[in-house]
């Protein structure tokens, strides 16, 4: 049930305003994220380069179908950006020992900078959005993100 507003001479719509809210911020998120993360020392990647090294991540090393199903794409498309993240010194890959077909990712030390501060511009993001609600607030904000996270993994 969508309600307007209860204050005398507000006419809200709060369907209507949450559901341009949302739709701004998808676009706004991709296009700010973009132009904050990917400065001078990083202006050799793109969006998409960054969110394939928050894949990997700075643990221990990945192999390829672990990535490519964390991104939603297939091996042979992440192999792609993975030769041109190795070209440019951002992404180690080796054979595992145990099995040599297995090829394992992991960031170089270029890599990593790129990956903490893709995680800065994520935290200071994360900050702005609970800057001052209070722990029920809090909890409604994480229930009904969890919510639009399920809707979107009914797509998949």
């Amino acid at each position: 049930m969508w309600i307007k507003s209860g204050k005398a001479g507000d006419s809200v719509d709060t369907y209507g305003t949450f559901h341009e809210v949302l739709v701004k911020l998808f676009n706004d998120i991709m296009s700010i994220e973009e132009k904050t993360i990917i400065t001078e020392e990083f202006k050799d990647i793109s969006n998409n380069d960054m969110h394939i090294i928050e894949a990997i991540g700075i643990g221990d090393p990945r192999n390829m179908s672990a990535v490519a199903k964390t991104l939603t794409v297939t091996v042979g498309t992440l192999t792609i950006a993975i030769n041109s993240l190795v070209k440019k010194g951002y992404v180690s890959r080796i054979r595992s020992d145990e099995d040599r077909r297995v090829v394992l990712l992991s960031l170089s030390p270029k890599g990593v900078r790129a990956f903490e501060h893709h995680q800065d511009f994520h935290e200071k993001m994360i900050r702005a959005t609970i800057e001052g609600l209070d722990d029920s607030e809090l909890k409604v904000l994480v229930k009904a993100l969890i919510n639009l996270r399920n809707f979107f993994e009914s797509y998949r």
